[in-house]
């Protein structure tokens, strides 16, 4: 399967200096993990974690998860020994690269010319290696289109962090609201920027991650939000957050059947043996093309998650 199509829902975060998460990471349930070697690793620790990270990449025991690496931004000296030791290794492993604080297109540009040369030298598939970009600062989400749009982007993702800093909040919790802003969500204008940039070109939007990893009630809180705006997923720093944000970001049982009698129903309808109709009654609901293009996303997702339904199949009417 391609992975633009694979599901997201949970994002792990693993710092890339220890054995020991590593370790446990591989068998947990996110549908990502990607090993870190910016933010979760000091500047003295980074060569040795870039080792252990590549090797790490390459070891049996994963899961089935999305596999990936972040490595340092392109400000950094450290870009592309990321890369190159981290792609010769474990190469033909890797899913993604998350590239952080990334502020203009030409920063996934280098990551793809790389890349190329790369996969070209080591015998690799020609461009599979996704890349994830992460939006942290305002020049980066004025520029977000044009990211979006860069080659190898598969997801948009919001460091709320970072972004924060860069736009002088005045909160130093994330997620949550700023003290004195008491209508609506502040971080509202971000989140759909960033999702309405992602949807545009066809790519996932991933919203960052909650830092106080124990009160898995307030990630379920904030997670809910971006959810319902129709985010693919979110970041997870903790084993407790992710079977909650697996569910979250997985359709409700009862909206997962129903997308799927819609289709069903619409497709009868619509055939020449259900009277070729564009609009028709499902229940006490009227059904067109558009409530096929609803139930087409919430389907999917169900699909994508491995859901089984558990409602009736439609009926044609006799």
């Amino acid at each position: 399967m391609d992975n633009l199509y694979r599901p997201r829902r949970t994002c792990l975060s693993v710092p890339g200096s220890s054995d020991k998460m590593i370790e446990k990471a591989k068998q947990l349930a996110a549908d990502e993990v990607f090993l870190d070697l910016e933010d979760a690793v000091a500047p003295d620790a980074k060569a040795d974690a870039r080792t252990r990270v590549a090797s790490a990449l390459a070891e049996p025991g994963w899961a089935g998860q999305l596999r990936g690496v972040r490595v340092n931004d392109w400000t950094t000296p450290w870009t592309h020994a990321d890369v190159i030791e981290v792609v010769a290794a474990a190469g033909a492993h890797l899913d993604l690269i998350v590239l952080p604080k990334v502020t203009d297109a030409s920063h996934v540009e280098a990551l793809d010319l790389l890349l190329t040369q790369l996969e070209t030298i080591h015998g690799l598939p020609s461009g599979r290696i996704g890349v994830e970009a992460q939006i942290e600062n305002a020049r980066g989400l004025s520029n977000v289109d044009a990211i979006a749009a860069a080659p190898r982007v598969q997801a948009l993702v919001l460091g709320p962090a970072d972004t924060m800093a860069s736009l002088n909040m005045r909160t130093l919790v994330v997620g949550e609201q700023p003290e004195g802003y008491d209508v609506g969500d502040a971080y509202h204008h971000v989140l759909m920027r960033i999702l309405i940039s992602a949807r545009t070109h066809g790519i996932n939007a991933i919203d960052g991650p909650y830092l106080k990893v124990r009160d898995v009630e307030a990630f379920g809180r904030i997670a809910g939000r971006s959810a319902a705006l129709g985010y693919d997923g979110k970041w997870v720093l903790h084993p407790d957050q992710i079977a909650a944000g697996n569910e979250i970001f997985s359709p409700r049982q009862d909206d997962y059947d129903h997308a799927e009698l819609i289709l069903e129903a619409y497709d009868w309808h619509t055939s020449r043996a259900g009277g070729a109709r564009g609009a028709v009654m499902l229940g006490d609901e009227m059904i067109d093309e558009a409530s096929r293009k609803m139930a087409l996303v919430i389907a999917g997702k169900g699909r994508a998650a491995g859901m089984a339904r558990t409602g009736e199949p439609f009926r044609p009417p006799q």
